[in-house]
């Protein structure tokens, strides 16, 4: 059993320094005032903002900070770099076509980082 995540969500990357608001856009809109997201909504910047500071050793600008510090870890800005939808979704609500994002769903940022669902945005939309 899990919650539908809708615009306005908190996220948060493993590897963020602060949570950051899911965004979704207006045109997922299934019998609720708020659009509902699906596993799709995955854009950086679109639908997943930055998470303050970025903390990845794999992150590029991590490691040239990191260099330059003589190898004194030093957090970049985060700008995530998500090229996979999330997973898994909800197996039995569909959103426009795709499995709708549920509290459990997870993504992957490209610099090992893994993003997820801290509060769904709403709490009364329960999904099988």
């Amino acid at each position: 059993m899990g919650q539908l995540v809708v615009g306005g969500a908190m996220v948060q990357c493993s590897f963020g320094a602060a949570p950051s608001v899911f965004t979704t856009l207006p045109n997922n809109r299934v019998n609720s005032a708020m659009p509902v997201a699906n596993i799709m909504d995955s854009k950086p910047m679109v639908n997943i903002k930055p998470f303050g500071m970025c903390n990845s050793p794999a992150n590029p600008q991590v490691i040239t900070a990191t260099a330059a510090a003589m190898g004194v870890l030093t957090p970049m800005p985060c700008i995530p770099v998500t090229a996979a939808p999330w997973v898994p979704g909800s197996p039995t609500v569909l959103v426009g076509n795709m499995p709708a994002l549920n509290n459990s769903s997870k993504c992957m940022c490209n610099w090992g980082g893994i993003i997820q669902v801290t509060a769904p945005g709403q709490f009364n939309i329960q999904v099988p």
